[in-house]
């Protein structure tokens, strides 16, 4: 017959397209001359429903050949009881192995029509009296007839569960249980067939005293797990008292007994494997375990769970490897090997195969197996509530306890459950075991797994399409998050803490403190409880997060320090969602933080009010890597966005912090060169006036309604060169010139308002670092006018300029306001800084004069001149001076020395042949590591300073910095720090003075 038309009294109606379909239904009296037949069409609608609605046809007609006096009543049933036509619907449409169960057994069907009574107790009552002779109370049937019996009643079961799991996807009002529902009923049914398995085994070998031999079953794996497929090995441990060889042939018997009825029993998770024995006494496990035992065999132990034989012997075993299990971590490489073992199985698995492979393959179970076991391995030995042999329970432990983030744990749930689901499908086809996913060319095969699932086609798509989507989304997921959980850094580091450590509060924590380098271990602890007390999942994240902290900071200069700002920067930022998300997920980033807190005092002040920066310490490359114009760009459009002058300021203050933070952390952990730091520092506090001027100049633009004056900022001293350091002044002067029509009284009024507001606005004092804005360096200092313009400037140093104003205009340059009067200042002073002809002895000798009159002057009382990084022997201004000597006098005719940049002027001073290239080598590496130890020394203090530690944990801090280890002397960076300046001091005596 022809494939059937989709006309309205046709079979493909309903999606049946099997030629015989017509047949099969007049056959079964559900279809009549025109179409369904009386009540039928709830079935036909049913079966339209069914994963594969041929397939389930077929097997109706089977069944109704091989019960011809009960199809009748089959029939009627299945058209008034929703329960049993959904039940079996599904099941024949899904599983050609349970048809095959139902046709060969006449009358098993009848046990879908009910609710079915799924506790552990039925099952095993049922199984039990299936294998019970009723000849002889007490006594299993014998050998061959107890089996068969066995496999009957066991198939019988374990088709009520596949029924119960597909009957929702036919009949929509019953109840879809859930994937944990399924798998639990599943063990609770292996755990029955265990039981009947060794009544039988011991009526075999009349062994029915149990003092004779004592023999427990310990589940492993899914089993130990309450985690079963509809069709998987069993793994099993076996363990004995009494008579060891009576045990095995029990235990033999059990196998061989459960292998031919209901599963494959497999007993080589057991010591030695398949080459050890088969049952051990407890303390021969006790023995092998402690001496003898590899990571993964405590890892399969994680599920061990007695479930059949002596029941108090069972416990015994769970007790003896419990302690094992939850101190496995500590074992050496513990992480490593379970990290290898997994990366081992997945090579096993053939190429061609991979993507398929729903089990082992990249994206598979084991990838969600291996991760929840190793969290739990290393996190369990301190936390119990974590402790479960169930994958899905231990997830949500892991989620809800805060190793591994909500949405995670969530996501890695749901895709691991999609992928079981499939499994269990595949499985209940033929009742086979396969962990293969169908090839996509199986276009047949494909729909059906999907109807089974209850994916329906898309607008554009089939079901099996959407199917191959779906799997591929959770694979890639599973995947995804297996990698960021299994291989997290963090793990390593919190396995290699003793278990003891883990307890964070107790004595022996306070003794290990100590031992640790904590000075104050009491002090540490009431940190330790603040950041752990309570239930919340932060403290739970907290509690799993400080161990591993504390000995991060055990090796940092400041411990207590540093434990101090963690707590401070902990409860700053409670509030923050992803803060402890990402110390948890970022090995990287809590190692690199605890180094920052427990060596500067300045960065915990400012993380706490650029929390963003964290999340940025993961990855050096964003960390230390952007661009100043880049950041500066953003600084001064984020300011141009601000609807008034406060919040422009506040705009730019937050941006400054945030740029110093990430500035400070890249610098301290070396990844960052100090010429890179203060190009960087100086373009911020550059970005930060641009910003300001342009905000007031709107502002009082727009209250005038005209604008008065052009006003350009002129960067002087280190802001000039772009040397700032973190506690750098910005000395500027204010240039201005009338618009047209505006007198200069008006004009330098307007600007002078402009420059004042700027100035206040600023310096308005604030938690952060200092805005201090210097306009000492203007003409007349600080008696002379804020603003002058152009001709005024002009004017004063044609007439009044003296030698250290031209010394000091050698780092003027336009930093912000209008360019073309910037430009136009800078081209005005260049005569006066660069003077024709260069100095004349008088004026040189008046320059040196005034270095000796600073250096003598300036030097704080007590300090210490070989440490002072400003004023000391071979400091900065020992090198400033000297290269501004040489600018002074040589750059009107070498336009190589026309520059701001103090390392720039020493390459030309070479260059040209002025300088010997070992002088300016000697000069250069002297101000870039004294500027550099001054930058260290004032992260490490949180305040200005300029004088190096010259002992203590600073002193240590600014070492350590310097990039010198925790084992190295501090006395040796001292050292090499005078060593390195009494050279560039010797030769700016020799060439400064002498020049």
């Amino acid at each position: 017959m022809p494939e059937q038309s989709r006309g309205a009294g046709s079979p493909a109606r309903y999606g049946l397209t099997d030629s015989r379909a017509e047949e099969y239904l007049r056959a079964a009296g559900w279809w009549g001359a025109t179409g369904p037949e009386g009540s039928s069409l709830d079935v036909l609608t049913a079966l339209s429903r069914s994963p594969d609605p041929d397939l389930a046809l077929r097997s109706f007609d089977r069944l109704r050949e091989s019960e011809p006096t009960a199809w009748p009543q089959l029939a009627d049933a299945l058209r008034i009881n929703p329960i049993l036509r959904g039940r079996l619907c599904g099941v024949l449409g899904t599983s050609t192995a349970l048809a095959d169960f139902l046709v060969s057994n006449p009358g098993e069907w009848r046990r879908l029509a009910n609710e079915k009574n799924t506790d552990a107790e039925s099952y095993s009552t049922v199984l039990r009296a299936a294998v019970i002779d009723d000849d002889g109370p007490g006594k299993a049937r014998t050998k061959g007839d107890a089996e068969s019996a066995l496999k009957t009643a066991y198939r019988g079961l374990l088709l009520e569960i596949a029924a119960d799991d597909l009957g929702h996807v036919v009949e929509r009002q019953l109840d879809q249980p859930s994937y944990m529902e399924v798998t639990r009923h599943l063990t609770t049914l292996a755990e029955a067939a265990l039981v009947a398995a060794l009544d039988i085994a011991r009526a075999e070998l009349r062994t029915d005293d149990p003092s004779e031999t004592r023999l427990a079953v310990i589940a492993m794996g899914k089993c130990g797990g309450r985690e079963l497929n509809y069709v998987s090995d069993v793994d099993v441990i076996f363990v004995a008292e009494g008579d060891l060889q009576v045990a095995t042939r029990l235990a033999r018997a059990m196998m061989r007994i459960v292998g031919n009825a209901c599963f494959e029993v497999d007993a080589a998770l057991r010591p030695e494997g398949k080459a050890g024995a088969l049952v051990r006494t407890l303390e021969g496990h006790t023995a092998y375990y402690e001496k003898w035992a590899r990571t993964w065999e405590f890892q399969a132990l994680l599920k061990a769970r007695p479930v059949a034989g002596d029941a108090e012997l069972g416990r015994q075993y769970i007790d003896v490897v419990k302690s094992m299990v939850w101190s496995a971590a500590e074992r050496e490489n513990f992480v490593a090997d379970v990290q290898q073992m997994r990366r081992r199985v997945e090579k096993h698995v053939p190429s061609e195969l991979v993507d398929r492979e729903l089990k082992l393959g990249r994206g598979g179970l084991r990838d969600v197996e291996f991760a929840v076991q190793l969290l739990q391995l290393v996190h369990g030995r301190a936390d119990a509530e974590i402790r479960s042999s169930s994958t899905v329970d231990a997830l949500a432990a892991l989620g809800a306890c805060g190793y591994v983030g909500r949405a995670d744990a969530a996501e890695l749930e749901t895709s691991y459950e999609f992928l079981r689901i499939v499994e269990h499908r595949l499985q209940l086809r033929r009742l086979r075991r396969t962990h293969l996913f169908p090839e996509t060319s199986d276009k047949a095969e494909l729909r059906v797994l999907a109807r089974s699932i209850g994916i329906k086609a898309g607008a554009d798509r089939s079901a099996g399409d959407v199917l191959v989507a779906e799997f591929r989304k959770h694979a890639q997921r599973i995947r995804r998050l297996h990698e960021k959980l299994f291989y997290r850094p963090l793990l390593q580091a919190v396995a290699s803490v003793p278990t003891e450590a883990l307890r964070l509060t107790t004595k022996q924590a306070a003794n290990r403190l100590a031992a640790l380098g904590y000075a104050a271990p009491d002090g540490a602890l009431r940190h330790i409880k603040a950041l752990t007390a309570g239930v919340s999942r932060r403290a739970s994240i907290q509690h799993a997060l400080l161990p591993v902290l504390l000995d991060l900071l055990a090796d940092t200069p400041d411990p207590d320090g540093g434990l101090l700002s963690y707590r401070k920067v902990s409860e700053a930022l409670e509030e923050t969602p992803w803060y402890l998300r990402v110390l948890r997920d970022e090995g990287a980033v809590v190692e690199r933080l605890a180094f920052l807190l427990g060596t500067s005092r300045l960065v915990p002040e400012l993380l706490a009010r650029a929390p963003e920066v964290l999340q940025l310490l993961g990855d050096p490359a964003r960390l230390a890597g952007r661009d100043p114009a880049e950041v500066s760009k953003s600084l001064r459009a984020a300011v141009r966005r601000q609807p008034g002058l406060n919040a422009a300021v506040a705009a730019a203050r937050s941006l400054r912090r945030h740029e110093m933070l990430r500035v400070a952390a890249a610098d301290l952990l070396g990844l960052m060169e100090v010429r890179a730091v203060c190009e960087a520092l100086s373009s911020v506090w550059v970005a930060v006036l641009q910003g300001t001027l342009a905000t007031v100049v709107a502002r009082r633009k727009a209250e005038l309604d005209r604008e008065l004056a052009r006003i350009s900022v002129i960067g002087m001293g280190r802001l000039g060169g772009a040397e700032l350091g973190y506690g750098s002044d910005a000395d500027i002067l204010f240039v201005c010139e009338p618009c047209e029509g505006v007198d200069d009284k008006d004009a330098v009024k307007f600007a002078s308002g402009v420059a004042e507001t700027v100035r206040k606005l600023l310096g308005t004092p604030s938690a952060d670092p200092p805005l201090q804005v210097d306009t000492d360096l203007r003409p007349e200092g600080r008696g002379g006018p804020l603003v002058r313009t152009l001709d005024s400037y002009r004017a004063y140093y044609a007439r009044w300029g003296e030698v250290w104003e031209s010394q000091a205009l050698l780092r003027a340059r336009f930093i912000a306001g209008d360019i073309d009067l910037g430009e136009r200042f800078i081209a005005t002073i260049d005569p006066i800084r660069y003077p024709a002809g260069g100095l004349d002895a008088v004026r040189a000798r008046e320059v040196r004069r005034m270095k000796a009159r600073v250096q003598t002057e300036r030097m704080p009382k007590g300090a210490d001149p070989t440490l002072h990084t400003k004023l000391g022997r071979g400091g900065l201004a020992d090198v400033e001076w000297t290269v501004q000597l040489f600018q002074l006098l040589h750059a009107h005719e070498l336009p190589a020395l026309r520059t701001t940049s103090t390392p720039g002027a020493l390459t030309a001073l070479a260059d040209a042949g002025l300088v010997d290239a070992a002088d300016t080598t000697a000069l250069a590496e002297a101000w870039l590591l004294a500027t550099r130890v001054r930058n260290a020394t004032i992260l490490v203090r949180g305040k200005a300073a300029d004088q190096v530690p010259g002992t203590g944990r600073d002193l240590a801090a600014v070492a350590r910095v310097l990039g010198y280890s925790a084992d190295d002397d501090p006395g040796e960076f001292l050292d090499a720090y005078r060593r390195t300046t009494r050279r560039a001091n010797a030769v700016v005596e020799r060439i400064f003075y002498d020049s």
